[in-house]
């Protein structure tokens, strides 16, 4: 049989630095750049946690009042500005009586001077977007842009411009490249010109690249001004103003405390009760804390009260995990199985009740995923991520370290794995 001594110091390696990366992340120099992975510190929280900005954005440039689809229209392309920067707390409301769009959503993991202005930058630009040929007729509008990505173009190994357009959208284009060929057309935003693509051919499919892109950087700033400049009209703030956090400056510094004393009461009751089981799970519920704060620090997803009621949902599902997967390996070896015997029975009848549990969840978090919005995905990208830690912690890791420590005669006897005796008392 292969040694599997090693597997139990390889795995507690890893979830020792998973956790010291959770609470201070890491950064690597490679070449001219660094590889960073945010901490715990650098985590972006929710308005009720940290506070945020509260910004009312007008139309300009048009002499009526914008009708309300018109603004419903902004209001979603907002929202989806916000989606894509992984902002999940926000509030974005219309005012039709004043005709504006009221956007609430919180500072990000590295603002130091709190400013509104800097922070609603995020939003990307808030002017429209139009292509116009060379005499500066309006070919057609931002709106009509579906979709604008940084792409490698295969033949030419170089950064393009992917454009996919809405079915008006691809309509339009197709016109204007056909009469237009050989000629220039230009990107602007308001009166800004931030690209110029010149016509080789007739594109009808509603798909188009953008040439000429030096790099990546390049290519994807292009693209996130194309994806930005899809408002029906231009918008300026009126004004702005901070928010306070909701539960007060301290509440985070006070929930790390009671979440630290809480593990530590949970870890000495799961090796009180059930000993060398009880150091494993305690030990996969690590990976699976520091797993989930890597997940939600590293894309900064923002983690709002609901969030973190996902991560403490999660925790305890991992705890119940181990505790089932425990009692199954001491009822093996009371029933007379030798302790290899007890532990490959024991996580094979233990992981029917873990994956019934844990599927249930997970149907109602892709639910969530799909139809939610704001604080709403937080709390479902939480349990999603605790789940999938829960499987590889709590039933992976945890198997390949008992099963490890096991192998050592010392640690092989009966005892170390079977919970203490329950007494009854009539």
């Amino acid at each position: 049989m292969k040694n599997k001594k090693p597997v139990f110091f390889i795995v507690l390696i890893i979830a020792l630095l998973m956790t010291y990366s959770a609470i201070f992340g890491v950064s690597i120099p490679i070449g001219s750049s660094n590889f960073t992975i945010p901490g715990a510190p650098e985590m972006r929280y929710g308005i009720d946690i940290r506070g945020g900005v509260d910004a009312v954005f007008e139309p300009t440039g048009i002499d009526r009042k914008a009708t309300a689809a018109e603004l419903e229209s902004a209001r979603s392309i907002i929202e989806t500005r916000l989606d894509q920067q992984n902002i999940l707390d926000r509030d974005v409301t219309i005012d039709k009586e004043n005709g504006s769009i009221i956007v609430r959503f919180p500072w990000k993991a590295d603002e130091k001077d709190f400013n509104p202005e800097d922070a609603m930058a995020e939003l990307g630009e808030t002017a429209q977007l139009t292509f116009k040929d060379a005499e500066g007729n309006v070919l057609l509008e931002g709106s009509h842009v579906s979709k604008s990505q940084p792409e490698r173009n295969t033949q030419t190994n170089q950064y393009v411009v992917g454009l996919q357009f809405d079915d008006e959208g691809t309509k339009l284009f197709s016109d204007a490249t056909k009469e237009h060929i050989g000629e220039v057309i230009n990107i602007y935003m308001d009166d800004t010109l931030i690209q110029s693509a010149t016509v080789t051919e007739h594109i009808p499919g509603g798909k188009a690249q953008i040439s000429g892109m030096p790099n990546y950087e390049t290519a994807k700033d292009i693209s996130d001004k194309i994806n930005s400049g899809s408002l029906p009209f231009s918008m300026i703030t009126k004004n702005h103003s901070t928010i306070s956090p909701s539960l007060g400056s301290g509440a985070m510094d006070v929930m790390v405390d009671a979440g630290m004393i809480a593990f530590g009461i949970i870890c000495v009751l799961l090796i009180l009760y059930y000993r060398l089981p009880g150091v494993v799970a305690c030990i996969s519920l690590l990976i699976q804390i520091s797993g989930q704060i890597l997940a939600l620090s590293g894309p900064q997803i923002t983690l709002t009260l609901t969030g973190i009621a996902g991560v403490i949902l999660s925790i305890g599902m991992g705890v119940d995990a181990n505790v089932i997967i425990s009692e199954r390996i001491s009822e093996e070896i009371k029933s007379g199985k030798s302790v290899r015997s007890a532990i490959t029975s024991g996580f094979k009848g233990a992981f029917s009740s873990v994956f019934d549990g844990n599927i249930t969840v997970l149907i109602v978090g892709v639910i969530l995923m799909l139809f939610g919005s704001g604080s709403l995905l937080s709390f479902a990208y939480s349990l999603l991520t605790g789940i999938f830690f829960n499987f590889v912690a709590g039933i992976t890791a945890s198997r390949l370290m008992i099963r490890s420590l096991s192998e050592f005669k010392a640690l092989s006897k009966p005892a170390f794995y079977t919970c203490r005796s329950r007494r009854v008392t009539l």
